[in-house]
């Protein structure tokens, strides 16, 4: 197998919630462009998988906005700069290289050689939760997804059990019901009782009824194999009876939990699992790595969005005048041409 290419970058950004995505708005100002690593399919981290549609109320300017609705209002103000970004992807390996630059590889075989990197993990990257069941795991990304399915994978005419019993879960059984692709549509829970807004239930109330949703009370036990292939999933019914549920894809939706994972093994200086950073550009003990948002800690330190909106601001400028090794002046986005030029606005017109 060929080595991939080490791709050159000034800067990778770990981490794709909202202070990771401001991370990657202040850097640009500074005209440094940035790779993006997070664990999660999409960008937004835990402001959109744990509270997507609940209210936010402490954004300064916004009144309120969800979850989602922030993480899709960053990314607007993130667009002028062209972010390469690395999705459903986890850091695996952070290495100090003999000319002082990081290189970052990744779970999908990328390398980045970064002369920066900006870790805003939160409590860790967030990764799906897994099946406790024996012989399940090497069918995962084959007969086995967790939260959601492959863009690629065609269900056409397969038997597919989405399992969860929260809003996700009904979510993507509802989805795949309503594409019509899938011959079955299970959704297995241990009890038929889910946790989703009104409007969701109804719907999926009504594709019972068309028979498109095949709803399955009971808990997996184990699992049936036919030569390389998940054949069937062994459950327990809630009287206690077992039985084989034959399948072709098991989607689990199961929900997320953080995991530190690698970022413990890199050398930088922790207290009690976050990494201890310098007030002035939140740099941690290792030259060029810095760390802002929930990861980190100092003293006075709070856990809020909008301190680590003023972090990342501190970084960019810390790790803008490493790069450059002199001081950076600081510039307004009202009257810069040298910002509007980065922004990809029209300077505003003099009064």
């Amino acid at each position: 197998m060929q080595t991939p290419a080490v791709v050159e970058t000034d800067a990778v950004v770990i981490g794709a919630g909202p202070v990771g995505l401001f991370q990657v708005f202040q850097l640009g100002l500074q005209g440094i462009t940035a790779h993006v690593i997070d664990a999660l399919p999409h960008a937004g981290g835990q402001c959109v998988e744990l509270y997507g549609d609940k209210p936010i109320y402490d954004i300064p300017g916004i009144p309120v906005c969800t979850g989602r609705e922030l993480a899709d209002l960053l990314l607007r103000q993130t667009a002028p700069f062209k972010t390469q970004w690395h999705l459903n992807t986890l850091v695996s390996a952070l290495a100090m290289q003999p000319d002082g630059r990081l290189l970052v590889e990744t779970s999908q075989g990328a390398q980045l050689r970064a002369r920066s990197v900006f870790i805003a993990a939160g409590v860790g990257a967030f990764v799906p939760r897994t099946l406790k069941v024996e012989g399940i795991e090497r069918f995962v990304g084959s007969q086995v997804h967790y939260q959601n399915l492959h863009a690629a994978t065609d269900v056409t005419g397969l038997h597919v059990v989405v399992h969860g019993g929260d809003e996700p879960a009904v979510a993507r059984a509802v989805v795949l019901a309503e594409q019509g692709q899938a011959a079955r549509v299970s959704l297995l829970h241990r009890r038929d009782v889910f946790q989703a807004p009104d409007a969701l239930l109804q719907r999926l109330q009504q594709l019972r009824d068309a028979g498109r949703i095949h709803v399955e009370a009971a808990q997996i036990t184990g699992i049936d194999t036919m030569g390389d292939r998940l054949s069937a999933l062994q459950v327990v019914d809630p009287d206690g009876s077992t039985r084989a549920l034959a399948l072709d894809l098991l989607v689990a939706v199961l929900g997320i939990s953080p995991r530190l994972g690698p970022i413990a093994d890199w050398g930088i200086a922790m207290d009690r699992k976050q990494l201890v950073v310098d007030t002035e550009a939140f740099r941690t003990s290792v030259s060029g790595i810095y760390a802002v948002g929930d990861i980190n800690t100092y003293p006075g330190k709070r856990k809020l969005i909008l301190c680590g909106f003023h972090e990342a601001t501190l970084a960019a400028f810390g790790a803008a005048e490493a790069l450059k090794g002199d001081k950076v002046a600081l510039q307004y986005t009202t009257t810069s041409p040298r910002l509007h030029q980065l922004l990809g606005v029209a300077p505003a017109a003099s009064a």
